[in-house]
């Protein structure tokens, strides 16, 4: 049986082995791991709800001080949190009502994070449907850094010589993820005038990332307000960017000319951060990415109780399960961007990938 989600990943059905993934979604299934978690959703939108307000009152409170960095980070927590929340929304994990879970990631991602749900879910369908895969997957497309050794050596100059350090700006450009989020979602709504609700989403947008400013305009003076908005941009790049890195970042890639299974495909390019409740409220349940991958509409509370079931799945098909410590990840990520960038033609060497190839 295909999980069911609304970023429709490509229906397993097809590419799969029944004799992999179809016992492990009858065992999910059974123990009720697909039930929804109302209760744990609706306290946790009411608590986010309340830490905004919260973040909104501090600020006026404070008027113009310096302490008004504290505010702004605290800020940039909480619109990751909600990120995650829209996250959640769009692969329908929250409500039974597909338009339910669709508009209420809709306002979540552009009223209270600032980002376009129709762009995002557009992107994140694709990465789902093909994590690791060039050429399918976008979370692997060129930009400021490169990938893919291919992406790499067509690179000369500067940009060649930037490449072959980009593992050490991993973090620094981080900072930047939060602002770069926002300009992609303003520009392909203005731009695509295809998308349904594209004004209603730049409307939420302009509301969430205008009031703010307009805030600190009104509130503190200039340098204040600057400092402000650049704690909370860079933060939130560090939070959101920082979660999304490690779950596939140095895990194999995939030739855009070979077919994986579901169970493979999902599995082994993906990578799960160890950690207790801490790292699963920072991470937004990202770092069960595994679990995630293979039932994309499982509510986030029941990842973790999911987990032992696949890893025991995996290891009884003999299918690599990755666990590591957050830390190790990022020395991973970097590791792997260095690699890449001295264009080391296979530094992430998958031996299921010649076994595969078509």
């Amino acid at each position: 049986m295909a999980p069911t989600t609304g970023l429709r990943p490509r229906d397993p059905s097809r590419t799969a082995k029944p004799s992999l993934y179809t016992p492990l979604s009858r065992d999910i299934l059974a123990l009720g791991l697909m039930r929804r978690r109302h209760a744990y959703y609706w306290t946790r939108f009411a608590a986010l709800l309340g830490a905004f307000a919260g973040v909104i009152a501090a600020v006026v409170w404070l008027g113009d001080t310096w302490w008004q960095l504290v505010p702004a980070a605290v800020l940039a927590l909480v619109s990751a949190q909600f990120g995650f929340l829209g996250h959640d929304l769009a692969h329908r994990q929250v409500f039974a009502s597909a338009s339910w879970n669709v508009w209420s990631a809709r306002v979540v991602s552009g009223l209270f994070t600032g980002l376009s749900y129709s762009w995002w879910m557009g992107k994140h369908s694709k990465h789902h449907n093909a994590p690791n895969q060039e050429g399918k997957d976008p979370d692997i497309g060129s930009g400021v850094l490169a990938f893919t050794p291919d992406a790499a050596a067509g690179r000369t100059g500067f940009a060649a010589w930037f490449t072959r350090r980009q593992g050490w700006a991993f973090f620094p450009l981080l900072t930047l993820e939060g602002l770069s989020l926002h300009v992609a979602s303003v520009q392909t709504l203005w731009g695509d005038r295809s998308r349904t609700h594209r004004f209603l989403e730049l409307a939420f947008i302009a509301v969430r990332l205008g009031g703010w400013l307009a805030l600190l305009a009104v509130l503190v003076s200039p340098g204040i307000a600057v400092a402000a908005v650049g704690m909370q941009l860079a933060l939130l790049g560090l939070l959101l960017g920082g979660s999304f890195a490690p779950n596939h970042k140095g895990m194999p890639l995939v030739p855009a000319t070979v077919k994986v299974d579901f169970l493979r495909r999902q599995v082994l390019m993906s990578r799960n951060i160890r950690g207790g409740p801490m790292t699963d409220f920072m991470m937004g349940g990202l770092n069960y990415q595994i679990e995630h991958h293979l039932f994309p509409s499982m509510p986030r509370p029941n990842l973790r109780h999911a987990q032992s079931y696949v890893r025991a799945h995996c290891r009884e098909h003999g299918v690599a399960y990755t666990e590591t410590g957050i830390w190790q990840s990022y020395g991973i990520v970097v590791r792997y961007l260095n690699a890449v960038g001295l264009t080391e033609r296979d530094p992430f060497r998958c031996p299921v990938v010649q076994r595969y190839h078509s």
